[in-house]
């Protein structure tokens, strides 16, 4: 059986008419349409760099103008400074000019002149004679009995009282650290074991022991030194002075131990050590220690090079080093110190004062005679 579907009031809705008038609802109830030709006129700008504000004069800069204004300035300034440096170039300036003022006054060396305390000198009486007691090897112990050797020259230009008791072929650090049953004889003699006898602190006997054992190598007149040191009253003595060439730098000695500033077996320890023991018995003395003058590397086929470029233990350094290091010590205990490595004999003059790579030369030891005696004299009216 066909049934039959009715469709009751079918209304047709047109799409696009109803799309129409919702777009119209969407603008508002007072929106209206304005025609092309009401609208106003807009700019089209196709480089916002050249957007402007009110006048062509506050018009922006871009980045690339600014990056050629930076480049045009910094290329200008370059111009003028070559330009001026080449008409400067070559224009001869007279030394009067250089030195209208004077020469000036350059001083490189580490000289310290210190004055013994007042504190010590309190209640003593000037006998009028200035007694010196030398310590040290080579520079004072070479040509011992002649009108040549430096403690001579000393005596003859000042007048003084020089007693020599330097020890030749002797070192400062000592190799081992007794001295009873120490096998390394020239130990002995190293500045600080001769100060314990010249203070009483170690007897005569442990010397001779000594002496005994170099036996023919002994240094020249090391029992007479022996005998001043064990007989003179250092009551009476008003400076001490002490002076050790480079050998300890060509013996590749320890320089300085950093726990004990007193270590006898360093070169600037015994030294220490030594002015201690002076100082603590006799603080009336002046002390004046004077630096190794400079002295020559000698390389494995015997030629002289620089000493301030090798050195001769790998533990320690340039010979340069050891007077540095002398020279603080001396700071440390307030004593006088003479460089003679930048002062007196250096590696430029060193050929005109040194008859080997090591040994002073007469023109040597009248150059460190004179650097003593004004030391000797500087606090002098």
């Amino acid at each position: 059986m066909n049934k039959k579907f009715e469709f009751e009031d079918l209304e047709i809705i047109d799409l696009d008419a109803q799309t129409s008038t919702e777009t119209d609802t969407r603008k508002g109830p007072d929106s209206s349409t304005e025609s092309d030709s009401d609208k106003p006129e807009q700019t089209v700008i196709s480089d916002p760099s050249e957007a402007t504000t009110e006048s062509f004069g506050r018009r922006k800069l871009s980045g690339r103008a600014l990056f050629h204004i930076a480049t045009l300035a910094v290329a200008v300034f370059v111009i003028i400074f070559i330009v001026t440096r080449f008409s400067n170039f070559g224009v001869h300036i007279d030394q009067s000019d250089i030195f209208k003022d004077g020469l000036g006054d350059y001083d490189d060396t580490m000289d310290l002149m210190l004055p013994v305390d007042e504190e010590y000198l309190a209640g003593r009486e000037d006998d009028g004679v200035t007694t010196i007691v030398t310590f040290g090897n080579a520079p004072f112990a070479d040509d011992r009995y002649s009108d040549e050797n430096l403690a001579t020259m000393i005596a003859e230009d000042t007048g003084a009282v020089v007693y020599n008791c330097s020890i030749s072929g002797s070192y400062l650090a000592a190799q081992e650290y007794n001295l009873l049953g120490n096998h390394t004889y020239m130990d002995a003699f190293t500045f600080y074991w001769l100060a314990c006898l010249a203070c009483d602190l170690t007897p005569r006997e442990d010397f001779d022991e000594h002496v005994n054992g170099l036996g023919s190598n002994a240094p020249e007149a090391i029992r007479d030194t022996l005998d001043t040191l064990d007989t003179l009253d250092f009551n009476t003595v008003d400076v001490i002075a002490i002076m050790y060439d480079a050998t300890d730098y060509f013996m590749g000695n320890y320089i300085y131990d950093i726990s004990n500033h007193r270590n006898h077996r360093a070169f600037s320890g015994n030294l220490v050590a030594g002015i201690d023991t002076f100082q603590d018995t006799y603080p009336h003395i002046r002390i004046i220690v004077m630096s190794p003058a400079y002295a020559y590397y000698v390389d494995e086929n015997g030629e002289y090079l620089s000493s301030d470029q090798y050195k001769y233990n790998q533990n320690e350094d340039i010979l340069s080093t050891y007077c540095i290091y002398q020279g603080d010590m001396c700071s440390e205990k307030a004593v006088t110190f003479v460089d003679n490595i930048y002062g007196t004999i250096t590696e430029d003059n060193a050929s005109d004062y040194l008859e080997d790579h090591l040994h002073l030369n007469l023109k040597g030891r009248q150059k460190i005679a004179e650097r003593f005696i004004d030391a000797l004299n500087y606090f002098n009216e």
